[in-house]
């Protein structure tokens, strides 16, 4: 993941004056989001498994690039003739800009209805039929829903497509020209073939948590992808297992043992109050209390779940 801040080049600022490259350093230079950018590299690892599941095909995602720089310059860096959805960024009720390069929206299109087989023929700039922009809105929708998931462990934030524009003029005035802004690129694969989706995100769009995300990130739980827990919660619920009463133990002098026959009566001293102690591969898990149920069969009703001082451990192993 390539992360970029804009500046001038000093070619480029050699006849300027001091006070004017103080000026254009300080319009050029924005703060950077070190949280914002651990957000996102997590969100693209599980945007895969998303995409997977809503085209039916094999689908890759991956942040290319995050570059800070003004709104202006971002929407100059934007692909020709890309299919631009004005997203709505809640809370704040402020916008953003999700673009598909064209060829992209071709290549998802195509594998979606079937074309895995064909070429991925060149783009010729045109307006998009309805079909197009039908498709081209549900694919945003699913990338923006799951980009809404990877902010939840740090703020509850949804991001939903207010309108498509095709106008450079009307996405414009979204926000101050001059203003910072987070461009990001995707690279997205349909069956091995795709292209780029691109973030123009305004400051302006996310001021409610700005300050957390310009916050250093060290990692952690953050945006992490839950899919593997919500699975192994699923296939220990539905596995068997053996649990083992040991109703009583009784020391007994080998002398006693030796002089055992067939018939021998052995007391082992329980009365009905004594409890049986459940265990799960000689772990202990439980007491339970003994008793009889109607049709005859010997019941537990479970009384106490084992502690660490009983013999088992906050990790579930034995002592």
């Amino acid at each position: 993941m390539n992360v970029q801040n804009t500046q001038p080049s000093g070619a480029e600022n050699a006849a300027d004056s001091v006070e004017e490259q103080i000026i254009r350093m300080s319009m050029l230079s924005f703060e950077r989001l070190p949280v914002l950018e651990g957000i996102l590299g997590r969100f693209s690892a599980s945007l895969s498994s998303a995409l997977n599941a809503y085209s039916a095909s094999t689908a890759e995602a991956s942040v290319q690039e995050i570059t800070y720089k003004s709104y202006s310059e971002s929407l100059g860096d934007l692909p020709s003739g890309g299919f631009m959805a004005v997203t709505n960024v809640s809370p704040g009720d402020k916008s953003m800009l999700t673009v598909l390069e064209p060829e992209l929206l071709m290549s998802a299109i195509e594998v979606m209805l079937g074309g895995r087989t064909s070429k991925q023929k060149a783009w010729t700039p045109r307006e998009y039929t309805a079909i197009e922009k039908t498709l081209g809105t549900r694919l945003c929708e699913v990338v923006l829903a799951k980009l809404g998931e990877s902010f939840s462990d740090l703020h509850e934030m949804s991001f939903s497509i207010s309108h498509l524009e095709n106008s450079m003029k009307s996405v414009a005035l979204l926000a101050p020209g001059t203003g910072p802004s987070v461009h990001v690129t995707l690279d997205m694969k349909f069956e091995g073939r795709g292209g780029l989706l691109t973030f123009v995100i305004p400051y302006t769009a996310i001021e409610k948590v700005q300050p957390m995300l310009a916050q250093a990130f060290w990692g952690g739980g953050l945006g992490a992808d839950n899919s593997w827990r919500t699975l192994l919660t699923d296939k220990i619920q539905e596995t068997n297992v053996t649990l083992t009463s040991v109703l009583h133990e009784l020391s007994v002098p080998m002398t006693q043992v030796l002089a055992w026959a067939p018939g021998t009566t052995l007391d082992l001293g329980i009365d009905t109050h004594h409890e049986a102690e459940l265990s799960c591969s000689g772990v202990p898990m439980f007491k339970a209390a003994m008793g009889r149920r109607k049709n005859g069969s010997v019941a537990l009703r479970i009384t106490e779940e084992m502690t660490e001082k009983d013999g088992l451990s906050d990790d579930g192993t034995s002592d």
